[in-house]
């Protein structure tokens, strides 16, 4: 009986411990409305913005980290089962920190970048997700201003990149 009661003690507690690891996963889990998708096209992103070049900077960024999260194969539009039509809807420049005992002049800017996408089923054109997100990125002042302001435009071009291949890949 005692021999009984120590194994049934010992299994509550092993299924007990084990039950945390119920959620997990492994591999890719992607949102339920994108289970049958496995292959995206990424067309030129359209520029709503007086950012010239931004457009095919951002789209070739977006393509490199879905490539590098691996839950999609890009393909083009005729082979793909889902097509990710993108917008660069703004680039906003801010100050973020003035030049210490100069309080007109800037130390430091935040850029940030929108983009809003759509993701359409290539077969019957239902819109399978639709979102909007920012990609953010700080930039400090220099003898070049432009060149800096370019390479923030990667940066948070990147951040994007990385926010909609989470959303796509993950759902979050």
């Amino acid at each position: 009986m005692m021999l009984r009661a120590l194994a049934l003690t010992l299994l509550m507690v092993a299924a007990f411990l084990f039950t945390g690891c119920l959620g997990y996963q492994i591999g890719p889990a992607k949102p339920a409305v994108l289970a049958h998708v496995n292959s995206l096209a990424v067309p030129i992103f359209g520029n709503d913005t007086l950012e010239p070049h931004v457009e095919a900077l951002v789209s070739g960024i977006v393509i490199k980290q879905i490539q590098q999260d691996g839950s999609y194969q890009i393909r083009n539009t005729d082979d793909a089962d889902a097509i990710l039509e993108g917008t660069i809807t703004s680039v906003t420049r801010r100050r973020s920190r003035s030049v210490r005992g100069n309080v007109d002049a800037t130390a430091e800017f935040t850029l940030v970048l929108g983009v809003r996408y759509d993701l359409i089923d290539r077969i019957t054109g239902h819109v399978l997700d639709t979102r909007s997100v920012q990609g953010t990125t700080n930039f400090f002042v220099g003898n070049d201003l432009q060149a800096q302001e370019r390479q923030a435009v990667v940066l948070a071009g990147e951040d994007a990149a990385i926010r909609i291949a989470g959303y796509l890949s993950e759902g979050w």
